[in-house]
C-alpha cells in the first residue's frame, strides 16, 4: 500500500503553494498519497508561518498534540517547515524531540533526502537544514499538479524591503526571482492540465525582475503579458505587492491587458506618515493614493484590498483616523487587518508600545467594520448586474450549490441543473443577493465559456 502523508498548512498563499508543491515532490520521489486524517499518516509535515502573535506557541502546541501519534507509532515521521522553522531551528527540536525534520522555506526540496535516511536508518537520523540556497528549491521541483480551475505559481522568493515590523526577510531571505522561462513552462503546464487562471505569487510579487534566456530583465507587466498569450489561461491575479515597486508599466497593463483581473491587494499598513515613516516602508500616502487612483481610471470597476496594522507602537488617535480616512477614500472592500504584535529580531519589536490593549481592539473592530459596510455597499451594487464567474466547485457550506468567483474577487454561489458540467468553466451570473462575505445569483445563460 502507499505510503500517507498529511500536510497541516498555516499562513499565506506562499505557504499554501509550497504545501502543494511538497505533496508532488513527495508523490513523485516516495509515491505518497496525501490523508486528511492525520492519524493514519507515515509522514506528517507542518508549514508553519510566523506573521501571527504566539506563532511559535502554536506550533508547538500542535506538536505536542502529535506527540501522542508518534508515541502510538514509533514508525511516523513528523517534520516542521516554513518560517517558524526558519526562526527556531535546532531549537525546536530541542523543545519537541519527537520532531524528526525541520527544514526552511528555501529547502523544502530537500525533504525526500532528509526522509530517506530517518526511514532507512535503523538509527533515526534528525535533520535540520533551515538555509537560503536561494532559487534552488524550484529547479528541484517536479511539474505541478492541479485539477482545479485556478493555480498559483511562485515567481520569486523573500523580500529585500525590512519593513521594521516585518520577520519575512529573515526567515525566507533577500528577493530572488524565477528565471521567465521557468515560469512560464510551469504556466503552460498547468494551462495543459485545464487550469483557467493562474495567481503569481511572490512576498513582493511586484519586485520581480526574471533574466531570460539571453540574459534580459523580465518585470511583472511584461510577464503578465506574456502569461495572457497562453492558450486557455483567461485571468491572471498577482499578489502581493508593495507600492513602491508598482511601476508605470504595472500599472499600465491595466488598460492593455483584459486577461488582468479588476482586482488588486497593495498593502499599505497605515494610513498615516508617520506611522509608515516609523514602519520603513519607505513611501507616504499620497504616492499610495496616486498609484490606485490612475488604475482606477484605466478600470472604473476594479476592487481594491489592503492589509492593515493597527496599534504599531507610537500610534495616536489621530494616526489611527489618518488610516480611517484612507480606508473611506480609497473604498476598500476587503482588508487583512490584525494588531500590531513584536516579531523577535525585527527592530519594531525594541519600540516602546504605551498603547493599551484595550485602544487596540477597538481600534481594530471600528476599522474592520467600516471595511465591512463598505464592502456590503460595493455587494448592494452589484445585484442586478451580470457577472461571468470562474467555477471553482460545489459551496463548502452548502454542496447543492456551486461556487466562483467574479473578476473583482467576489464569491458567488447559484444554483445549475447541470453542475459537474460546469466546474471549471466561466458562465454568467446575474446578481440576485448580496451578503457580507459573498453574493448570491441565478445563471442567466446556458453557455460556457
Amino acid at each position: 500500500m502507499a505510503k500517507k502523508l498529511f500536510i497541516k498548512t498555516h499562513g499565506c498563499q506562499m505557504n499554501e503553494y509550497d504545501s502543494a508543491r511538497m505533496a508532488d515532490l513527495l508523490g513523485e520521489s516516495h509515491q505518497m498519497e496525501v490523508t486528511s486524517d492525520e492519524s493514519e499518516a507515515d509522514v506528517i509535515l507542518l508549514n508553519t508561518c510566523s506573521i501571527r502573535e504566539k506563532a511559535q506557541e502554536k506550533v508547538f502546541h500542535q506538536l505536542g498534540r502529535w506527540k501522542k501519534l508518534k508515541e502510538k507509532n514509533p514508525d511516523l515521521v513528523i517534520g516542521v517547515g516554513g518560517c517558524v522553522a526558519s526562526q527556531e531551528g535546532d531549537n525546536l527540536r530541542k523543545r519537541a524531540p519527537h520532531v524528526d525534520m525541520v527544514f526552511g522555506p528555501q529547502t523544502l526540496h530537500r525533504v525526500p533526502k532528509m526522509l530517506d535516511p530517518r526511514r532507512d536508518s535503523l538509527k533515526q537520523i534528525s535533520v535540520v537544514d533551515v538555509t537560503f540556497p536561494e532559487i534552488e528549491k524550484f529547479d528541484n521541483l517536479p511539474a505541478p499538479k492541479s485539477d482545479g480551475a485556478s493555480a498559483f505559481v511562485s515567481v520569486m522568493e523573500g523580500c529585500s524591503k525590512y519593513c521594521t515590523f516585518c520577520v519575512v526577510p529573515y526567515t525566507r531571505g533577500e528577493e530572488v526571482s524565477r528565471p521567465f522561462e521557468k515560469v512560464m513552462d510551469e504556466v503552460i503546464h498547468l494551462a495543459d492540465q485545464g487550469v483557467r487562471e493562474i495567481n503569481l505569487l511572490g512576498q513582493n510579487v511586484n519586485a520581480y525582475a526574471g533574466l531570460n534566456q539571453l540574459g534580459e530583465e523580465i518585470d511583472l507587466a511584461e510577464l503578465i503579458s506574456c502569461v495572457a498569450q497562453v492558450e486557455g489561461i483567461d485571468r491572471i491575479r498577482f499578489t502581493t505587492s508593495h507600492p513602491l515597486e508598482f511601476k508605470d508599466s504595472l500599472i499600465e497593463a491595466f488598460g492593455e491587458i483584459p486577461e488582468l483581473v479588476s482586482h488588486l491587494h497593495l498593502p499599505v499598513q497605515s494610513g498615516s506618515n508617520r506611522i509608515l515613516a516609523a514602519m520603513k516602508r519607505g513611501h507616504e500616502r499620497d504616492l499610495y493614493i496616486d498609484k490606485l487612483e490612475r488604475i482606477r481610471a484605466l478600470r472604473p470597476d476594479i476592487s481594491f484590498s489592503s492589509d492593515f496594522i493597527v496599534g504599531f507602537p507610537g500610534e495616536t488617535d489621530q494616526d489611527f483616523m489618518d488610516t480611517m480616512d484612507l480606508i473611506g477614500q480609497i473604498g476598500f472592500d476587503h482588508s487583512f487587518s490584525f494588531i500590531y504584535s513584536a516579531r523577535p529580531g525585527t527592530p519594531a519589536a525594541n519600540l516602546e508600545d504605551d498603547t493599551p490593549e484595550e485602544v487596540k481592539k477597538e481600534r481594530l473592530l471600528i476599522l474592520q467594520e467600516r471595511i465591512n459596510q463598505q464592502a456590503m455597499q460595493i455587494g448592494r451594487k452589484m445585484v442586478g448586474t451580470t457577472q461571468r464567474i470562474l467555477v471553482s466547485g460545489f459551496s463548502p457550506r452548502d454542496p447543492g450549490l456551486l461556487s466562483g468567483r467574479t473578476e473583482n474577487n467576489r464569491v458567488v454561489n447559484f444554483r445549475a441543473a447541470n453542475p459537474t458540467e460546469l466546474i471549471g468553466y466561466l458562465v454568467d451570473v446575474e446578481i440576485t443577493e448580496a451578503y457580507p462575505n459573498s453574493l448570491r445569483g441565478e445563471l442567466s445563460s446556458p453557455y460556457r465559456y
